[in-house]
């Protein structure tokens, strides 16, 4: 596969975790879940949220692969993707690395 290809590839699969990222609740979400696994019960306490807005918040995070869900009894508990996070991650490094600041060559106007 070539280097262009692969690029698009790459930024095609961070999409959706990078939109899921965009959202202020959806971040504080991610906050409670670095420090341990968290129920939704306990999430819409402590980020004072309705369970309906949480649910859907929780979805986009667990589609973009973000988080995981672990059912148990009458509950659901959530936690972190942290191997999602490390391609988000890889994705930006690769910046960092290959991406020099080139400058662009001079546009000549047509006359």
């Amino acid at each position: 596969m070539n280097t262009v290809k692969t690029v698009e590839t790459n930024t095609e699969n961070c999409l959706s975790g990078f939109h899921a990222l965009s959202d202020p609740l959806r971040m504080h979400v991610i906050e409670r879940l670095r420090a341990q696994e968290m129920c939704v019960c306990d999430l819409c306490d402590e980020l004072e949220v309705s369970q309906s807005k949480l649910s859907f918040h929780l979805r986009v995070l667990k589609d973009a692969g973000l988080v995981k869900a672990r059912p148990q009894g009458r509950w659901t508990y959530y936690s972190l993707d942290l191997a999602r996070f490390v391609a988000l991650e890889q994705y930006l490094g690769d910046y960092r690395r290959y991406s020099p600041i080139i400058p662009s060559r001079l546009c000549e106007a047509s006359a």
